[in-house]
């Protein structure tokens, strides 16, 4: 085939790359001579910082560390756009958002442009995704979908299957890999498949599985170094609106109208807060009998000591964050879980060898590190992904990586391991060589974000863009602000300390603005979405 890779990188050093040369493929196994099959895990909002694999002290994830010890594991993947919708169109048609056409979560993906899937399926698979969607057009490219309706609910979640939209019965994490196992048990045995393989949790309001709850509910964690940063030289952090006593005592607590009176967040009661009170007893209503007896049994002593503290200030705050913690991991316990179920499925069936299998996030995620929940930010929290992937057949295990990897190159990378051409105009690389433990020379040695969803998205993250070194970041805010950032990622990896008008380190601001400059112009990014590229 047609070796393609785009390397930036390269031009930035004045390097001359030929592009479009052949290159021989090298061979990967003898076993592979059925193409292999691909699944591509991605759960929602997961937190590298909640994977033991990655070092966290907050909870095991025995599974999606199994597939990192039996493969490779990326230390430094990176999003492009750290917000649901926009990450997963990227992961689709390996083109940043300005390219194929969806910057945030209100736009609507055009379903009719090349994907990944659809080539895959032209080459002659099977292809299908089950889960989470969220990009608003009709899935396209699949030979079977049966997705949830928005973000939908942990339980008792509406799908949409071909054109037959059904309600089922059960936790959502456990419903998707039932459909998962049953669309490969069912699938036409004579080409190879690729399935997404899409989780809602850890999304949003964190509804662990009810079996977990008597395990998650009586843990307690340490507060992160940063719970209490005053942003004292980031005015744009100081603007945001996602601290974690921002959160609904309703839908994010799981508490009821009865034991506060008032929603204490910003705004008091009224506009979100109202809708968010709204939505939580409509979804507690949604449950049948016997899981809200037994959701009960466990929230109801959680209301009654709140009730019985009367929580104000910081000890409120805090009371918060255990509670969100509580939730979320929880609902990452069970995501965890069900990759085990697939695992062992593969193992049962034979299909382990020959099977790619990926597991990675939309964006990273908030555990209260600066006080907040959610991603948006260009900050290590949300601009991070986890990623590992493992392939019996051909990726050695045990393998850890520095490269910088980008959600940009899931497409060209699958495309590129099952001998199908990356067309011309994907703008991500594709990291095989990487993982069969042989770097490209040459392999990028910064990134480029940008960040759209202001003023009309949610938690007032103004748009901004940077880049990012193995060493230092700058991020600029620009529209309505024109504000800038510099990291020391080696002496400050928590971001506290803006460098920007340090005279020390005003080469390296000036370096990583002829960077920017230049990466932004080979993605072609249009100047007229920067009202400030002058100022640059």
């Amino acid at each position: 085939m047609i070796y393609r890779i785009k390397l930036p990188w390269v031009l930035l050093t004045g390097l001359t790359l030929i592009c479009g040369c052949s290159k021989p493929k090298d061979k990967i196994s003898d076993t592979t001579a059925a193409r292999p099959n691909i699944i591509f895990i991605m759960s929602d909002d997961h937190a590298y910082q909640a994977i033991s694999c990655f070092g966290s002290k907050l909870i095991k994830t025995p599974n999606i560390d199994r597939i990192a010890n039996e493969g490779i594991k990326f230390k430094n993947s990176f999003v492009t756009n750290s917000i649901c919708a926009p990450s997963r169109a990227v992961l689709l048609t390996g083109k940043y958002s300005h390219k194929n056409g969806l910057r945030d979560n209100l736009d609507r993906f055009d379903n009719t442009q090349m994907t990944f899937p659809k080539l895959l399926q032209q080459a002659g698979y099977s292809t299908a995704i089950i889960g989470k969607w969220h990009l608003k057009s009709k899935p396209t490219g699949f030979d079977y979908w049966n997705v949830l309706i928005g973000q939908g609910n942990y339980y008792n979640p509406r799908m949409v299957a071909t054109e037959d939209t059904v309600t089922h019965t059960g936790y959502t994490s456990d419903l998707i890999t039932d459909f998962t196992i049953d669309y490969i048990e069912k699938r036409d045995t004579a080409k190879p498949f690729c399935v997404l393989y899409h989780h809602k949790a850890p999304h949003r309001n964190w509804m662990p599985k009810l079996e977990d709850l008597p395990e998650v509910l009586n843990k307690t964690y340490p507060l992160p170094q940063t719970f209490y940063d005053d942003y004292a030289t980031r005015s744009a952090a100081r603007e945001q609106d996602m601290h974690i006593e921002d959160m609904f005592l309703s839908q994010d607590m799981k508490l009821l109208p009865a034991d506060y009176g008032q929603e204490t967040g910003t705004g008091g009661k009224d506009g979100w807060q109202q809708r968010a009170e709204s939505s939580w007893l409509a979804m507690l209503e949604q449950l049948t009998p016997e899981q809200r007896k037994i959701w009960d049994q466990y929230y109801d002593p959680i209301r009654e000591d709140f009730r019985k503290q009367d929580l104000t200030g910081k000890a409120l705050l805090e009371w918060m964050y255990q509670r969100y913690m509580q939730d979320y991991l929880g609902s990452v316990k069970a995501v965890d879980d069900n990759i085990g179920r697939l695992l062992d499925y593969l193992d049962d069936h034979n299909l382990s060898e020959n099977t790619i299998v990926v597991y990675t996030s939309d964006q990273g995620f908030y555990l209260g590190e600066h006080g907040w929940y959610d991603k948006r930010f260009m900050y290590e929290e949300s601009l991070r992904m986890p990623l590992v992937m493992r392939y019996p057949a051909a990726i050695k295990p045990g393998q850890v990586t520095d490269a910088m990897v980008l959600n940009l190159d899931f497409a060209p990378t699958l495309l590129d391991f099952v001998d199908v051409d990356i067309p011309s105009d994907m703008q991500g690389s594709s990291f095989r060589d990487i993982v069969l433990g042989k770097e490209p020379p040459g392999w990028r040695s910064s990134i480029y974000y940008h960040y759209y969803e202001y003023p009309h998205g949610w938690h007032n993250v103004k748009k901004h863009e940077g880049v990012r070194t193995d060493r230092y970041k700058l991020i600029r805010f620009y529209d309505d602000a024109d504000e800038w950032e510099l990291f020391d990622l080696s002496e400050d990896p928590n971001e506290l300390n803006n460098l920007v008008g340090d005279p020390e380190y005003s080469q390296i601001k000036d370096e990583l603005t002829t960077e920017l400059m230049k990466l932004k112009g080979f993605y072609e990014v249009p100047h007229q979405e920067d009202k400030m590229e002058s100022n640059l």
